[in-house]
């Protein structure tokens, strides 16, 4: 498969007269096979964005969302009033009541829109939790396999139980795994089922190949300082050719990935193109 990746949503923007910044992620993919994108951001910068990158999210053939949350999910609603009619690739607990409970406030963070209206606006979901190809050379990892002992995520993210709350392991979490000439590419949307299970879980389902380039959102800007520091020392084990990180990264972990992977490793802000 031939693919050029584009940051459309990210937390940082830089030089790109009119393009805007918000705390989120999207990404369009242009394929040979057709367009999708994959997350749609909290939904202030994705069709402006798109706009100043000469973008057309009318061209898209599916939504990919990696996981429920309101910064993937809220740009959803402004993308299907420009597209109609489009197939929304998800794990069936995309409308999960999520929240972020923390000492003094609690905050509903899932899917901003009820399925009705979603629909009602032209999406057609798509629910699959299994490792599955939504096109020749296009693959969804589905739930990933939670097996590293220290890839705890973060501790905020509930799910609405009762009259109270349970921690959300947020199962729904999935990435697209691209097949290329140069080797595997891998996006990641927020990867919360952890960096290094994810990269295991896709070794285990297409084999041990060399990775010509891993992007996107890791979830290691809010996790412990064990998680990053194994997290960062068990990247070195894989065959990755270039690494470039977005969103829910942060600047200390990118830091850390900076000095790890030295001229391999890029930022992905909005803007930043993959090809």
């Amino acid at each position: 498969m031939k693919i050029k990746a584009t940051i459309v949503s990210d937390n940082c923007v830089y030089h790109l007269p009119g393009a805007v910044a918000e705390h989120g992620l999207s990404i369009f993919l242009e394929t040979d096979r057709g367009n999708y994108l994959l997350d749609t951001g909290q939904g202030k910068a994705v069709v402006n964005n798109a706009l100043v990158l000469g973008l057309d999210l009318t061209t898209i053939k599916g939504v990919i969302l990696s996981h429920n949350h309101w910064d993937h999910t809220g740009g959803l609603g402004p993308v299907l009033d420009l597209k109609g009619a489009v197939d929304v690739h998800a794990h069936p607990d995309l409308f999960k009541e999520s929240y972020s409970v923390a000492e003094n406030s609690v905050r509903y963070i899932g899917v901003p829109y009820p399925r009705p209206l979603l629909e009602a606006k032209g999406a057609r979901f798509r629910f699959n939790d299994q490792f599955h190809e939504i096109e020749p050379g296009m693959w969804l990892t589905g739930e990933v396999p939670r097996r590293t002992a220290y890839e705890v995520g973060d501790s905020k993210q509930k799910l609405k139980s009762g009259d109270g709350f349970v921690k959300d392991d947020i199962r729904d979490d999935q990435s697209v795994v691209c097949e290329t000439a140069k080797g595997l590419f891998i996006i990641l949307g927020c990867c919360h089922a952890g960096i290094i299970n994810t990269l295991s879980y896709v070794e285990e389902k297409m084999g041990r190949r060399p990775i010509y380039a891993v992007i996107g959102g890791t979830h290691l800007g809010p996790v412990s300082d064990e998680q990053k520091t194994k997290s960062v020392e068990a990247l070195k084990g894989f065959d990755i050719e270039r690494l470039g990180v977005s969103h829910c990264t942060g600047q200390k972990t990118a830091s850390l990935l900076a000095a790890a992977f030295g001229q391999r490793f890029f930022f992905c802000n909005v803007g930043t193109a993959v090809e």
